[in-house]
């Protein structure tokens, strides 16, 4: 397969993956426990890269920045993942990935404290302002919809939060490691607090009250959310520019709504549709904004 192939079947691979993950993680969680669920799909990812890494013969390493690099990791692995299934009690799939979106912005206010990033531009901040008016619809259609609603938008907005901060926190440790070999680490290392949790929560299981669907869910997520899924995705980084890349936060959230819609009844409401709209519209113009005002002033100056 030539190298351009590679990075198309990749993208698609990613979009694909991203899409279906948040239906998976509802799925997963209808009949056991969301942290059983999750601790589940990692186990199965744990150990089918720990399986590879030799077979492939990609080096894990343990030196100090490879155990810091995974430790940064695991802040999205474990504590965004987990808030990510918890909230799947409370929301919809589609909800998550939509609200998943806000993880640029997010990554670019803890880039400016921990990175010394160059704050941000007015044209920045107004699309943050579109971004929390979609936020604004949101939380105004969970409350429509419940109490538990609001609870389960609360909980997504740590795990997107955890997550972003996560992926920051990495750019900090200044290592040669192998994408594969970083995902393989971060997931083995969150384990033990998998675990822990889960014995806390909940510690019973029920394999009589597990559905095929959870099974199956179970399985696709350990295989391809926690494992190819970031192989694809380390590989387009490389491959592709950054822009082409954070299509991807744009195009997954509304393919997302549809599956969920289409193969899980969720509802689409109007304040929903315009929620996501609005953060859709202000993630782009955070993302292209600057490109597209300077397109501009080039045609008037013309």
């Amino acid at each position: 397969m030539q190298t351009s192939s590679k990075v198309t079947f990749s993208y698609l691979a990613v979009v694909l993956i991203w899409s279906t993950t948040p239906l998976g993680i509802v799925w997963s969680s209808e009949s056991m426990h969301p942290v059983l669920a999750v601790m589940l799909r990692m186990c199965l990812a744990s150990v089918i890269g720990l399986s590879l890494l030799p077979i492939l013969g990609i080096r894990l390493p343990i030196n100090k920045a490879a155990l810091k690099l995974y430790a940064y990791s695991v802040v999205g692995v474990f504590g965004g993942m987990m808030f990510s299934y918890l909230a799947a009690w409370y929301i919809p799939s589609g909800l998550i990935s939509v609200v998943f979106g806000l993880a640029p912005v997010i990554a670019g206010f803890a880039g400016q404290k921990i990175l010394g990033d160059a704050p941000f531009t007015k044209i920045r901040w107004f699309a943050l302002v579109i971004c929390l008016l979609g936020l604004a619809f949101i939380f105004k259609d969970a409350f429509n919809n419940g109490d538990n609603n609001l609870i389960g938008i609360v909980i997504v907005l740590i795990a997107v939060t955890l997550f972003s901060l996560s992926g920051v926190l990495v750019k900090t440790v200044e290592i040669d490691i192998h994408p594969m070999a970083t995902t393989v680490g971060a997931v083995t290392m969150s384990l033990p607090l998998y675990f822990v949790c889960w014995y806390l929560m909940d510690g019973q299981i029920d394999y009589a009250q597990w559905s095929q669907r959870s099974i199956g869910a179970i399985v696709y997520l350990g295989l391809f959310g926690s494992l190819f899924g970031f192989i694809a995705y380390f590989f387009i980084l490389q491959k592709l520019p950054v822009s082409t890349v954070s299509l991807v936060t744009l195009i997954t959230p509304v393919i997302a709504l549809i599956l969920g819609n289409q193969l899980n009844g969720e509802v689409l409401t109007r304040d929903l549709l315009l929620g996501t709209a609005a953060i859709l519209c202000g993630l782009a113009l955070y993302l292209w904004g600057h490109n597209l005002l300077n397109k501009f002033m080039r045609v008037r100056a013309i």
